[in-house]
């Protein structure tokens, strides 16, 4: 592989474009339909049985304490599938979208829509760190107060979820200028609270109007159950606990994903390069953290279209055959010291007025 090619992973495409990179590195950068099904069933299947075992285990037990982290993890890996349904073009896996959110988005009350589109906002070259980027706020320059409650808040998430789906949606249907705060601000899984969710249209009006159907239907349905019976309160305190830790392990993992240094002027490729992390290692911590591929997010952010199971390949290889000067290894980082990194710096008094409620918006 010549340097020339990936001595800069940005300023290379002044001479190769990335098609030309792709070939000379070689693997098959189309999604693997075995690969995507096999690992979402699976893991959504360990995951909801290991939550009915650790609902149904007395609390406490050791049973119990064994099934619950078992739950949240293969959750979370199901549930992070949102991010590579909004790399996909649709139709690109037929039916992966609609059994995803049938076994995992609407159970989990966070159906796709809250992802699908706005996270492409995160991947524009002119948007990326400003305030139309919904993934992207200046958490390094926040104090320690805004980031504990930047994590405390995403584990309260799900107690208000339900209000979300069952009551707001539903009736922002009858009232537009609800509809419009509901879609703007309450339907995007971000941590920017200046972003603005725009109206869906067309068939993606029809995809959300489909979604927040069943996710009414959802929440109304095991309300309906709890008060006759059918469903333990148990259950749902449990729920409460898997889905609030999934939530927050997916925040701290969002800690290391970038620098979050910017305050909102746009960046050059480079710079949003350099300000992306991977995470050094293959410890089972970072792979449980941060799975379906997120733990090379720098690599991702320069090359979105790669499946997630080709980006380890990628990954390994560029750091095989790049020159120790390159760019592309600044990226790389241990992500216990980025956070130790971020929380030593966030001594410093607060730079920006704090405010709870402008975190639980963004979230």
């Amino acid at each position: 592989m010549s340097d020339v090619s990936l001595a800069s992973p940005i300023r290379q495409r002044q001479t190769l474009n990335v098609d030309e990179i792709v070939k000379e590195i070689g693997p098959d950068f189309e999604p693997s339909r075995i690969i995507y099904w096999s690992d979402l069933l699976v893991s959504a299947f360990v995951g909801w049985a290991a939550f009915a075992i650790s609902a149904l285990a007395p609390f406490g037990s050791p049973l119990h304490l064994i099934a619950t982290p078992v739950a949240i993890f293969a959750i979370l890996r199901a549930a992070l599938f949102i991010h590579e349904l909004a790399h996909l073009e649709r139709g690109q896996i037929p039916g992966f979208e609609l059994v995803w959110n049938l076994i995992v988005g609407i159970p989990f009350m966070g159906p796709s829509l809250m992802y699908v589109g706005s996270h492409m906002d995160h991947h524009e070259q002119t948007g990326f760190g400003t305030h139309d980027d919904p993934e992207y706020a200046p958490i390094a320059r926040w104090n320690r107060l805004r980031i504990a409650t930047y994590i405390l808040m995403s584990a309260l998430i799900p107690l208000v979820l339900p209000l979300r789906w069952g009551i707001l949606g539903p009736l922002s249907w009858l009232f537009p200028p609800m509809r419009r705060f509901v879609v703007g601000k309450l339907s995007t899984l971000a941590i920017n609270a200046h972003y603005v969710r725009p109206m869906p249209e067309g068939a993606q009006r029809r995809h959300w109007n489909a979604q927040e159907a069943g996710a009414a239907v959802f929440v109304w349905a095991v309300f309906g159950a709890v008060m006759v019976g059918w469903i333990p309160i148990e259950w749902i305190v449990q729920w409460c606990v898997v889905a609030g830790s999934v939530l927050a392990v997916n925040q701290l993992r969002t800690l290391v994903a970038h620098g979050y240094e910017n305050q909102g002027e746009p960046m050059d490729a480079e710079a949003q390069l350099l300000d992306s992390i991977n995470l050094r290692g293959r410890s089972v911590l970072t792979g449980l953290v941060a799975p379906v591929g997120l733990r090379y997010h720098a690599l991702h952010h320069h090359l979105p279209f790669l499946p997630y199971h080709s980006l380890g390949l990628v990954h390994r290889r560029l750091m095989a055959e790049l020159p120790q000067n390159a760019p592309y290894r600044a990226t790389v980082k241990d992500g216990m010291d980025t956070l130790r990194g971020l929380w030593r710096n966030a001594a410093a008094p607060p730079r920006e007025t704090f405010s709870a409620g402008r975190v639980a918006r963004g979230l």
